[in-house]
């Protein structure tokens, strides 16, 4: 079975021949435009396509849609979604930071340094959290 290394050796050729590191981007944003325009034209093309009186009303949550749609919601189920966009957004930063710090010189200072200020960040958000729940911003009752 062959490794991970023989899987790269077509791009690593490529990137050694002269081709531009910023071509390897365009063909990734074209792979996922093709996949995004592909999936919709397959999906009209094959997919049933079944109109009626039924299929065309207003899908509320499995619900019939009962008021106005403009009706005011609770505050908390935005200070919920923001919550999860908080802890998102901190996942997204630690990807980056985790292929970072495990490429560091264990002889520097710099994984304690990267490593403190990774927890900084962390715990920041943690104690909003903490901070949040203390205060009842998640109750439903």
């Amino acid at each position: 079975m062959p490794g991970p290394d023989a899987f790269m050796q077509p791009f690593t050729t490529l990137a050694a021949s002269g081709f531009n590191h910023y071509a390897v981007l365009g063909v990734l944003i074209l792979m996922a435009v093709v996949f995004g325009v592909g999936n919709l034209v397959l999906s009209r093309l094959v997919g049933p396509r079944r109109d009626g009186d039924t299929k065309g009303l207003t899908y509320e949550s499995g619900m019939n849609p009962i008021g106005d749609a403009r009706r005011r919601f609770n505050v908390r189920f935005y200070v919920v979604a923001m919550t999860f966009l908080v802890f998102d957004v901190e996942i997204v930063f630690l990807y980056p930071w985790a292929n970072v710090f495990g490429s560091l010189s264990h002889d520097s200072e710099l994984p304690g340094l990267f490593l403190a200020r990774m927890l900084f960040f962390v715990l920041t958000t943690v104690i909003a959290f903490a901070y949040a729940w203390r205060k009842g911003v998640f109750r439903y009752d």
